[in-house]
């Protein structure tokens, strides 16, 4: 598939001729959006015209307990209007009982790679954004990715990984699929245990693609292909982002995942930067974009991701946005998109402050990334890993906390950390996995590997207070696997077992 990628001489070239036009055209059928912004108008119109029904609420959390499809525009509109607290706490609530039934009391972690932050765009709001000189530049050479992940997987135990690649020409597709294979070939031993270990999945976050150059980096095996909206509000998208630029072309980006699914990349990441634009248009507009991949392909976003804006170098964008939400707004946008996708992977970057994340952890979530740091080649020139150099960053961090601190935080409260990738190598993506999220199937089995995966981690990386804590949840787990599975069980011991003699990646 490589041969079919296309070459750009310099930056303009790419500009003029990166996009496709014809790849956007069959999935905008008589140049209709499927981001429907009179729909959305109406919709809020009409929802804030009605005084708010609690049974109706109930019977929509009802409806999305019971089937965990897509709910409707309409019935996220009124969940958006809850303000009672009571009936809040009962949104709340289903949430988590939802995030649990799909995803059993696993929380997964990974960790963001920062690879380039060379950029032919200019986004209002982005320290990475062309002309902007306080930005220092570099993309990462081969061995220095391999540095990376030295610290990332050697040293402080991650099993996976979003890159994330700035849009140019220099980091076109064949850099993203070199820079993925050397992160799957590198193995280096682990800390207390000596065992081999490495990173076993590798997300990306980078420009939208044409088919054939996702079809290049389905080949070499990343996991989900994410791409963030910023905003679904076609002004304020084209004054954010102008129109020169690659990323201006509203459509283009709208139609990625449509794109991916076309080239086999079937998990794929929604996200909007909360802040930018009233945060009610972005909910729907996001339920719009699922509810037409679910119509096209009957899969929907593997994950959906809650960014929200932070500063930056170079801009006030984010210190003056008319639409800055607070904390408690944060946490109900949280709780309506579990309600809303009930399936989705909801990730909650390092972005929020501790505080913040450890309140969500009951609100539905199922990612958190940790020790995360975002400058390039920020994780091996810096000896403390919460060390942040403004210039060297797309936006600044609020927590900082070890992969470790966080770990011990869940076990205290019950929550297993999963490091488990097998789903992906095994062929479980995609519609696959889809009913088995909707089903609560996906959530059991995946408990096995989790179990397995931690105890791994424990062994190869936990300081001496994590590992008694952690210790003390996995004998939890296995009795529960041992009520729930009792002939599968003795497989399970035995694969444990396995695990605790320093054999690694056993999964089922």
């Amino acid at each position: 598939m490589a041969e079919n990628i296309r070459h750009f001489k310099d930056e303009q070239d790419y500009r003029e001729h990166f996009v496709v036009q014809e790849e956007i055209d069959k999935y905008l059928p008589g140049g209709k959006h499927f981001i429907d912004d009179d729909l959305i108008n109406r919709t809020l119109e009409e929802s804030d015209a009605k005084p708010v029904d609690p049974e109706r609420i109930r019977a929509i959390i009802a409806k999305s307990e019971e089937t965990c499809e897509t709910l409707e525009v309409e019935e996220v509109a009124q969940l958006m209007r809850v303000t009672d607290k009571d009936l809040f706490e009962e949104m709340r609530a289903a949430a988590d009982r939802i995030k649990k039934k799909v995803y059993d009391n696993r929380i997964v972690t990974f960790a963001p790679l920062y690879v380039s932050n060379l950029c032919v765009n200019a986004c209002k709001y982005c320290g990475f954004r062309e002309g902007n000189s306080l930005q220092r530049r570099r993309m990462l050479t081969m061995d220095e990715v391999k540095e990376e992940i030295d610290v990332l997987a050697g040293r402080i135990g991650h099993k996976r990984l979003i890159a994330v690649y700035g849009e140019h020409p220099s980091t076109s597709t064949e850099y993203i699929a070199d820079t993925i294979r050397t992160v799957y070939s590198r193995q280096v031993p682990a800390p207390k245990s000596g065992c081999k270990v490495g990173i076993r999945r590798v997300n990306v976050n980078a420009a939208p693609l044409p088919v054939a150059d996702l079809k290049v980096l389905h080949e070499v095996g990343i996991g989900t292909y994410q791409v963030f909206q910023e905003t679904y509000n076609r002004k304020l998208y084209e004054q954010m982002h102008p129109a020169w630029s690659v990323k201006g072309n509203y459509d283009w980006r709208t139609t990625c995942f449509h794109r991916c699914m076309e080239a086999g990349v079937d998990d794929v990441g929604f996200g909007v930067l909360y802040g930018l634009c009233d945060w009610r248009y972005e909910v729907l507009a996001t339920i719009l974009h699922a509810r037409d991949l679910e119509k096209h392909f009957n899969i929907g976003p593997h994950t959906i991701s809650f960014p929200r804006l932070e500063p930056a170098s170079g801009t006030r964008v984010p210190e003056e946005s008319p639409w800055l939400i607070d904390d408690a707004t944060f946490a109900r946008i949280v709780v309506i998109m579990r309600l809303a996708v009930p399936y989705t992977g909801i990730i909650i970057t390092a972005r929020e402050s501790p505080e913040s994340r450890n309140r969500l952890f009951d609100h539905g979530i199922t990612q958190v990334d940790c020790s995360s740091n975002i400058a390039i080649k920020g994780y091996s020139d810096f000896a403390d890993p919460s060390h942040q150099e403004k210039e060297r960053q797309q936006f600044m961090l609020g927590d900082n906390r070890s992969l470790d601190e966080v770990v011990r935080y869940l076990a205290e409260r019950g929550t297993i950390t999963s490091f488990c990738t097998a789903g992906y190598r095994c062929g479980r993506t995609g519609g696959c996995i889809m009913d088995a999220l909707k089903t609560g199937r996906e959530g059991k089995f995946c408990k096995i590997n989790a179990v397995l995966t931690f105890r791994e981690w424990l062994d190869d990386f936990a300081s001496p207070e994590t590992k008694a804590v952690g210790e003390t949840l996995i004998a939890k787990e296995l009795a529960g696997i041992k009520e729930w599975l009792p002939k599968f069980y003795p497989s399970v011991l035995k694969q444990y077992e396995a695990t605790c003699r320093g054999e690694r990646d056993l999964f089922f």
